[in-house]
This record gives structure tokens, sequence and C-alpha cells, in this order.
């Protein structure tokens, strides 16, 4: 009675999100579960409060068979502010954080890392929790379905995977897209437990998702089901769903979850008709008050559009700020070392964090950061990954969510284009998708930019393409202080943070100045002070531009070098500041300058200080090609001292 009241009043709630969609008081997409209710209700009666889901953009039905009050559902696909995700979710991104319930999401497989997170948590926190995490077949044929398995796998972690197949990845059929259309066998190719079961039949459902929950919970490691179904309605209220015929989904129909369910109860005596027309009323009734509910709900005022972008405050006590260290004298150091020292700083007085990456334990970290932790820390907090940046880095974020403190590194930044999906589509979006209810506390750390003859794939400076996004901060240490004291800053952030070293700054060598109390991660910093032009540059570019202007010192041009460090949010206040005192500015930037984060600067100073202004605004970048391998033509490629000597001395002329 339980499975069948649960699955009833999912279809009854899908039946009337669909008539509401032609009312259009729900909007966009509309994914409606209708037909699959035995997967979830059959996988998620045996999950307890306190253990996790995370779900594909189909699952309202989820979101009601975990917990969350229907009214608030129905609310939140109205995009109402009582919704269970503020309105800021709708349709596709229903979460709530009463019965963790992690929302759906529309990247398709886009949610298999982020349950591999949490169930990492759960794991290294001591917790016997289980995560559910539900998809449909399509997400079989993205590199991210196996890499999360194998991750799963690899570290033996709690997590449910149930594959909903119903078939059709939007139009396309299983059997046009995969070679094996057994789903579960690639799971039991990563060596875990799997299983294809009949997903209409929910007692069969319910009968292996408790097998596989209990074996989850004895330590036995990630199961896998494969629960053949079938959507009798289209893949979105957009769909005119010409890739089936209709006697296709006719034939299904006659197996109708629901359905068989009824007439296997009432053939064994369990049910009676009385007992189904109650049954029938309770839900009309329920999903009346649900729609009342949503129809009242107020609107968000506009006045809040800015809210649930950035947490400002850490809802998690966080840890005091660490211990001096007993030198408090200058010492000779390297970049490199800096960075080491902020890494083993961290793990030392924050037992939430743990490091995370490509070859960061045995090998000692692709530039040798690294060397050493794993020995001093073990292997569960500097932890070795394979290559799979996509699934490490959503990993890194369910683990966020889990309540540990992941600083993700990422070996190169053109390897971070791999995890861009999981940065920009999940870290930066989770907190405004989720209404506020879901920030992701995490430290992604890369290693950028070119000048060590490495060709155009291992050279690039992507760092004001993450500089575009709301929801991410994005900082540049340049000097060794900033190096050493920037990770524990970010840490104590309650946003995902990204830290870009510039691969030429690591056999820097110079005195680090401890600075026990930290460093501002919010602020530019004038690393020269000057009165005549501002040369504005991060990362390897402000050495370059110390150079310069030790240079046009001579020439009696005195030069002010802002270090931007943060390149999001933008220190505007600094550089506008600097701007009322020498009229003029040069922008380095190694990025192109198509784009770049030089031309963001340069607007800003046009529309917020324009009459401050002397001369136009130049701008020194790379060279408008991939850079080149040979050593002279990658030199001419690069910001380089003397070009912005030069630039200098024009803005000095007006900009003639």
């Amino acid at each position: 009675m339980k499975l069948l009241r649960q699955m009833m009043r999912v279809r009854r709630m899908e039946e009337k999100c669909a008539e509401l969609y032609t009312q259009e008081k729900i909007r966009g997409f509309l994914h409606l579960y209708i037909g699959e209710e035995a997967v979830g209700t059959g996988v998620l009666s045996n999950l307890e409060p306190d253990d996790a889901v995370v779900a594909t953009y189909r699952e309202h039905g989820h979101a009601l068979l975990h917990g969350t009050p229907m009214d608030k559902i129905l609310a939140e696909m109205f995009g109402k502010q009582s919704g269970c995700s503020g309105g800021r979710g709708g349709s596709m991104h229903l979460f709530d954080a009463a019965t963790r319930f992690f929302g759906g999401n529309a990247i398709v497989g886009g949610g298999l890392p982020l349950a591999v997170g949490l169930a990492l948590a759960d794991k290294l926190n001591g917790r016997n929790r289980v995560t559910a995490c539900f998809f449909g077949e399509g997400a079989a044929a993205e590199g991210v379905f196996h890499e999360s398995l194998n991750l799963a796998a690899l570290w033996q972690l709690p997590v449910l995977f149930v594959c909903e197949n119903n078939l059709y990845a939007m139009g396309t059929a299983l059997g046009l897209s995969q070679h094996q259309t057994d789903v579960h066998l690639m799971a039991a190719a990563h060596g875990m437990g799997s299983e294809g079961v009949d997903g209409m039949n929910v007692v069969d459902v319910e009968s292996a998702a408790r097998q596989a929950v209990n074996a989850i919970r004895a330590g036995e490691g990630p199961r896998f089901l494969e629960c053949r179904t079938y959507r009798f309605r289209a893949h979105s209220m957009f769909d005119p769903q010409l890739y089936r015929e209709k006697s296709e989904v006719e034939r299904w129909k006659k197996r109708d979850p629901i359905a068989l369910l009824v007439q296997w109860m009432s053939d064994n005596g369990q049910l009676h008709e009385d007992e189904l027309s109650n049954l029938e009323n309770d839900i009309a009734a329920e999903v009346a008050q649900a729609i009342e509910f949503a129809e009242k709900g107020p609107w968000e005022p506009v006045e809040q559009l800015g809210a649930h972008v950035y947490q400002l405050s850490d809802p998690n006590s966080a840890p005091p700020p660490p211990p001096s260290t007993a030198n408090l004298e200058p010492f000779e150091s390297t970049y490199r070392e800096a960075c080491r020292l902020a890494l083993e700083e961290a793990l030392q007085y924050d037992p939430r964090v743990f490091l995370m990456g490509e070859d960061v334990g045995h090998y000692g970290g692709c530039f040798a950061v690294s060397r050493g932790l794993l020995d001093q820390f073990g292997a569960d907090r500097v932890r070795d990954t394979p290559l799979s940046e996509n699934a490490f880095t959503g990993a890194g974020i369910g683990a966020a969510l889990g309540g540990l403190r992941p600083i993700v590194e990422i070996m190169t930044v053109n390897f971070s284009l791999l995890a861009m999906d999981q940065i920009v589509n999940t870290a930066a979006a989770l907190l405004h998708m989720s209404g506020g209810q879901f920030n992701v506390p995490l430290v992604i750390r890369v290693a950028t930019g070119a000048g060590r003859q490495l060709g155009a794939q291992h050279s690039h400076s992507l760092e004001n393409w993450y500089a575009h996004v709301p929801g991410l901060k994005v900082l540049a240490p340049a000097t060794l202080e900033d190096a050493r004291y920037m990770l524990w800053s970010a840490l104590q952030d309650a946003n995902p943070v990204l830290i870009f070293e510039h691969v030429r700054l690591y056999n820097m060598t110079g005195t680090l100045r401890p600075q026990p109390q930290g460093v501002d991660i919010s602020t530019a910093a004038i690393r020269r002070p000057g009165t005549d032009v501002t040369l504005i540059a991060y990362g390897s570019g402000v050495h370059k531009a110390l150079e310069a202007a030790e240079g046009l010192a001579g020439e009696g041009i005195d030069v002010e070098v802002i270090d931007l460090r943060v390149l999001r949010p933008l220190d505007r206040p600094t550089l506008i500041a600097s701007l009322a005192r020498t009229h003029r500015a040069v922008v380095i930037d190694e990025a192109w300058k198509t784009g770049s984060l030089a031309g963001e600067i340069s607007a800003i100073l046009m529309e917020e200080a324009f009459w401050e202004l002397d001369a136009a605004v130049s701008r020194v970048c790379s060279e408008e090609v991939p850079i080149p391998y040979a050593g002279h033509l990658e030199a001419a490629a690069l910001p380089q001292t003397e070009t912005i000597v030069e630039s200098c001395r024009q803005v000095m002329r007006g900009g003639l």
C-alpha cells in the first residue's frame, strides 16, 4: 500500500503539472516522470532520511518520494519564492537541504561525480550513509559516467547508481547510440555489483534496491541498478515525439507500473475498491492543496535579484586561524616551497581539508609542490586520482557539500577545460539554483601561463574565462607571501575559489616575510607607488611591470604598479584611486587581447573614471596566435618588459 500510494502521488502530481503547463503557469522545460514511477518509488523506499539523493532533470518524483513537500515542489515550478529552491531553480533544479535532496541537474551525467563526492565525504567521516544517484541511459555515453563509476569503485564508496533506462535519450533510441545496450554490464566492467531489473515492476525494483543498499551499508562498495522503464509522455512538453510510434507507447502503457500493482494486489485480496477510492481522494486533496499553495505563493522581489550568488558567511563554524609558526623572521624561499607550505599548513590545522588530483601523492605533484605530503598525511588526505578532471572536480564539489574542505589540483589550466562543466554549471551555480541552500566551499589550484616552450596546448592563460563567471572567486598570487597565505584565506571562504599559479613563478626565489594574520583575498595590492602612470598586472606580469617601472624611473617616469591578485571580484576602488593619482593606465595581460581581462579593466576605467584619463588606456597582451613552441617565437608572442616600457612611453605622450 505504501508503494502504491507513493507511485500514485507522483502520477497525479505530474498529470496536474502537464495541465498547469498548458495554462502557462509552469514554463521552461518540463520533463514528466509518468510511466517511470516504479523506479524512484522502489529505490527510495529503502533510503533513510539522512541518506542523500542526486537526480537528473526529470526529478519531480524523486524529490517528492524523498520527502520534499508537494506544495514546495509545485511552488518552485511556478517560480515562486515559497518553492523548495526559492523560485531560482524551476522544474529542472529542485533542491531541498532539509531532506538532503541535492537537486536535479540539467547536464546529462552531471550529477554522477557530485554523488561520488558526497559518498566520499561520508566515508572519510565514518558515516554509514548511502548516496543514491539517478540518471538516464543517455548518460552512459558521457565520459563522466565512466570516470565517476571508476572513482566510486576505486575508492569503494557508498553510492547507489540508478540508471532509469527509458530507451530514449531525448529522441535518440538506445540502439542508435550504444553498441552495448545493457547498461548494467558497463558498470560490471568497472568491478562493481550491478543488476538489470524490470523498472515497470515496483516489487522487483524495491527488492533489488534493498539488497543493493544493504550491501552498501555493509561496506561492500558501490552498487549499480539498471531499471528498464518507459516514459509515457514526451521527453519534455516541447517534444512532438516524431521518433517513436504511437503503437509502441500503447504497448508499454499496458505495463503501467501502477496498474500492474493494483491488479496484483486486487488478485491477492490486498486491495479493495473502497481503499483505492479513498487513496485517490486523499491524493487529490493533497494535489489541490499544493496548487493552492503555489498559486498564493509570493514572487521574489526584483530587488533581490543579486541574492544567492555568493555565500556571505559560512553557515558552519570555521576553524580559527592556524597558530603562528615558530619562525616569524623572514626567510629565503621559492614560490614552489611557499605553495607547499600553504598546503602543509591547511592539512595540518584543518581536519576537513584534503588534497585531490592527478599525481599529487606518490609523484609529488607535476610541479613538485606536494612532494612529501603523502608520507606526512596519508593517502586519504593526499589523494591521487585517475586522469578524469571532470569527475574528480565534481567529486570535490560533492565532498564540499558533504562538509569537507577539498583542495582540488588540476595539473594545468588547459586540463581545466575538461572540468569546466562542473566548475561553471555546478560549483558556480549551485548556491543560486538552490535558492541559497547549498554553497560550495571548494578550492581549485591550477597551474597557468606560458614561457616554458611547451607549445600551444600547455601554454594557456585562461583565467579570464573563469573570472567571467558569477559565483566563482578567482585569485592569482604573484608574490611569495600570497603563494604562502592565499590558500588558507581561500579555505575559509564559503564559495568556490580558483587559484591560478603561473608556471614561470615556481622557481622564483626571494625573501618570504611571514604574515600570521593571513592575507586579504578581496583587494588588489600596490606593489610600487607612483604618480605618472599606473601599470596593472597579475601573476608573472607583476614582475615584468616592476622591472619596467624601474627602467622608466631612469627616464623620469614615476610608475605605480598594481597587482590585481583577485581577478573576480575585481577591486574597482583601488584601480580607480590609482588612476586618480596618475591619470594614465597600462594593463598587462598574458591572455589574448580579444575578450581579455585587460579589456574588462579598460572598460571599467573608462566607464567609472573617464574624466580622470589624460590618455586612452593601453593594453599589452599576447599576440593573437596559439603560443608557439620555438623559443624566439614564444617570446615574441608574449608581453615582454620592453613592450610594457614602450606602452608607458606612449601613454605619457598622450597615446600617440
